[in-house]
């Protein structure tokens, strides 16, 4: 019996019609805005996007981790349908809705705090964690913010000060904003160990920033753009004593991490320990713009009115599709799924690791996983090169694939968490292609 395969390769790739859409964009669009991958998309559904000249490719990049519920859910497709159809905005502070006091109650509800929660929405990640900061300092009546090396936290002034990669995202962008100071981020592979990371943290107190000047730390529960590296209980809970002994707010900053992605609805369950301020986005509205701070209420309750806000803040027909998206999670066990999706994925990639030793290390939580391509598996020198050709390679085949890490030498995972059995496993035989076609 034969197999049906989702990959349908028609042209080549990029094919005409995509590469004729690229030169128009050369005198069109802005030329910062760099294309990853030259195909244009016509439409998408579940976890396959077709490109405008007919080529239907597997999508493990998932929007940069937008799709936990795959392209076009129905269910999201309906919502957004339907309050589309009743009004798209009013801003929610001079006309207000439902919507958002509903999402706002529901996210409490499942946010890994004790006691009493509020949330405030806003439209991007980078929105979010600047809007954490500022809650943080007002909360506090501190200026001080310490984020971590390897961290990606926006491209907004504050969150791309607060982001840890230099180029492309910092390259002439100086100055930064002031207060901000950076940690170590423990590395089960490379290093620092956890009590290393901690170790220098302390001692940034005496030699960067005084403990009573610091409003908030704020960390990824596992490196997102940095490289898909966790964060060990040992270090979460050690920040979690540190900020409790120095009356520093612990901010999680779950854009990339949140919504099933690791096996936890928020990656902070992994931990004993909660965050007081968490930052969610990405698959929050599959794929409409909309992000949020969820905190403890005292907290969340201690600006002064108006210190936050924007006109499209909350907006009704992204709230629609979040509050779709919460029960698409639910009633499809997409939590559960991402640790089937994540067993599956790890076996094989183990798998590829025994037979190609420049895959130095394979990590993550849940289905939030991804090998780390090296030179010499005794150096653990970053092969970026190899990372490039590897997802080249898969993009001609039908499949694809996101880099990550400082040196851009690691290949991550962002599948839909709706993927179909069949669909994950013709997806990972064609970067085992791919990757045989490379490394051997």
């Amino acid at each position: 019996m034969a197999t049906t395969r989702s990959i349908e390769i028609r042209t080549d790739i990029p094919g005409p019609r995509s590469l004729d859409l690229l030169a128009r964009g050369e005198t069109a669009i802005a030329k910062p805005l760099q294309v990853y991958l030259p195909v244009f998309a016509a439409e998408a559904l579940n976890a396959t996007i077709t490109d405008v000249d007919g080529n239907t490719l597997i999508d493990f990049a998932g929007g940069v981790g937008v799709i936990n519920v795959g392209h076009c859910h129905p269910r999201v497709v309906e919502a957004i349908q339907e309050q589309a159809a009743r009004f798209v905005h009013t801003d929610f502070t001079v006309v207000p809705y439902a919507l958002y006091v509903e999402l706002a109650e529901r996210l409490g509800d499942l946010a890994p705090f004790e006691g009493a929660t509020r949330a405030a929405f806003f439209n991007s990640g980078a929105e979010a964690v600047e809007n954490a900061v500022k809650i943080a300092r007002l909360a506090t009546g501190r200026p001080a913010v310490i984020a971590f090396e390897a961290a990606f936290h926006g491209r907004t002034m504050l969150a791309m000060t607060m982001t840890s990669k230099v180029h492309p995202y910092k390259t002439g962008m100086g100055p930064f904003a002031p207060e901000v100071y950076r940690a170590p981020f423990p590395d089960a592979y490379r290093g620092p160990s956890a009590a290393d990371a901690l170790g220098e943290l302390e001692r940034m107190f005496s030699s960067h920033v005084a403990p009573s000047q610091v409003a908030a730390i704020v960390f990824e529960p596992q490196l997102g753009e940095g490289g898909f590296v966790p964060a060990s209980a040992e270090f979460v809970e050690g920040l979690r004593r540190i900020c409790d002994r120095e009356g520093i707010l612990l901010v999680a900053d779950e854009v990339q991490t949140g919504f099933g992605r690791t096996g936890k609805m928020f990656a902070m369950e992994h931990y004993a320990v909660e965050a007081d301020l968490m930052c969610v986005a990405k698959s929050i509205a599959a794929g409409l713009p909309l992000s949020g701070v969820i905190g403890k209420a005292a907290i969340m309750d201690a600006p002064h009115v108006g210190a936050i806000g924007g006109t499209y803040i909350g907006n009704p027909v992204a709230l629609a599709a979040a509050l779709a998206v919460l029960d698409i999670v639910a009633d499809e066990d997409l939590v559960g799924r991402a640790n089937v999706i994540g067993a599956l994925i790890r076996e094989r990639m183990l798998a590829w690791q025994a037979r190609w030793p420049r895959i130095g290390d394979v990590r993550g939580l849940g289905a939030m996983v991804a090998i780390d391509l090296v030179k010499d598996p005794a150096t653990r020198e970053p092969a970026s090169e190899l990372a490039a050709a590897v997802i080249d390679a898969a993009l001609e085949r039908g499949l694809i694939l996101l880099k990550a890490g400082i040196s851009g030498n690691c290949i991550r995972v962002l599948c839909p968490l709706t993927i179909e059995d069949a669909v994950l496993d013709e997806a990972l035989a064609v970067w085992e292609d791919a990757l045989e076609s490379v490394l051997d």
